[in-house]
């Protein structure tokens, strides 16, 4: 199997473009067209899963975390990421990795939080803006259903829980063609009056090149019509961290036995209870210190994520329990997570989760 074929598939799984700025998700060793025959799954990329991947000879590692978040300008071996990246390079090993834009997936890494602790009803903490825009195009009545019918295919309409979305509107186009036009209607050089449907249909952004050439493919007219408005709406599919709740309501103490067994956590760092039962929890995978506002905005009574500073705790101000359950705990189950969607798509193809625990963090008990 190609490599592009699994890269293409991740990338609809979590399109680049919902990766935040500071990101570095995607390929980051390898060629599109290298041979892949196996894959192996890992949470970071390290020299250890670099040596595992030699060994079982898998020719791509798919990591949540990137091992190259900025530029490199030497490579002398003197650090971990030029190591891992030069063994990978010398060993024919592609390296991808699948990280904020996985994150701020509905369905991503804080659904499979979710799931794990029994959350129900769980919705976009902090939901996405400026990533939808709308098309405008205009259609002649013979050939409305046709266009209307591409874009979808090409993932227009999408709101929410609903597909096709669009509006629709009657009215008249004019256009008079130069001796060179080819018109599909009227005559060159004769301006022309034809009915036609006004189609309005949202679409986020990393689809405008897919929905274009869509457009133009199913429209008659040599030359088509449309308009591109960028729109401010949320997305309430992509975003950051999921806000969730419990079937019953539980006591703090309780909850957190639950996130300790269930998330496999040897440690959880907590603020005060405040006496109030635990019934919707908000989740971050990661270091989500940052979505602590919207957490108690949307109600939460407890709020899960890692990478808490002290000085962060007292943020909560009794309104919230803050649990640090850590950066790698978190994130843990995203190996699976990866692994499900991968076997299911591509039975046939050879894919290993990593036996490494690559956690830098160790505990004393």
């Amino acid at each position: 199997m190609k490599l592009s074929q699994i890269t293409n598939y991740l990338e609809t799984l979590a399109p680049l473009a919902y990766q935040e700025d500071y990101d570095n998700a995607g390929l980051i060793v390898g060629q599109p067209d290298q041979e892949i025959n196996q894959t192996l799954i890992s949470l970071d990329c390290t020299e250890a899963v670099v040596d595992e991947a030699i060994v079982n000879h898998c020719q791509l590692i798919i990591s949540h975390h990137p091992i190259v978040f900025k530029g490199l300008k030497k490579f002398n071996s003197k650090t971990y990421v030029e190591r891992v990246v030069e063994k990978a390079i010398r060993n024919n090993i592609a390296l991808y990795a699948i990280h904020t834009n996985l994150d701020n997936m509905l369905d991503g890494v804080n659904a499979r939080i979710c799931e794990t602790l029994g959350l129900t009803n769980c919705h976009i903490l902090a939901p996405k803006h400026n990533i939808l825009k709308k098309l405008v195009t205009y259609v002649p009545d013979s050939h409305a259903e046709q266009v209307r019918n591409a874009l979808f295919m090409a993932g227009a309409g999408h709101i929410g829980n609903y597909t096709e979305t669009s509006f629709n509107s009657q009215g008249h186009g004019t256009f008079k063609g130069s001796e060179d036009a080819n018109p599909y209607v009227g005559e060159p050089g004769t301006r022309h009056t034809e009915s036609e449907i006004k189609i309005e249909t949202v679409y986020p952004v990393n689809l405008e090149s897919k929905l274009i050439m869509a457009l133009i493919l199913a429209h008659p007219y040599e030359e088509v019509a449309y308009d591109l408005y960028p729109i401010t709406n949320q997305h309430q599919q992509i975003g950051a961290g999921i806000a969730g709740e419990l079937p019953q309501p539980t006591d703090a103490k309780s909850f957190l036995y639950t996130i300790k067994t269930k998330m496999n956590v040897a440690v959880i760092r907590h603020t005060e209870f405040t006496g109030k039962p635990i019934k919707k929890v908000a989740v971050c995978g990661g270091a989500g210190g940052f979505l602590l506002k919207q957490a108690i905005a949307a109600g939460a009574d407890m709020f899960i994520t890692a990478d808490y500073k002290y000085h962060e705790f007292f943020d909560a101000e009794g309104k919230i329990v803050i649990a640090d359950i850590g950066h790698y705990e978190s994130e843990q189950f995203t190996q699976q997570l990866l692994f499900d969607q991968l076997h299911k798509k591509f039975p046939a193809m050879s894919f290993k989760l990593t036996s490494i625990n690559t956690n830098p963090v160790k505990y004393f008990i």
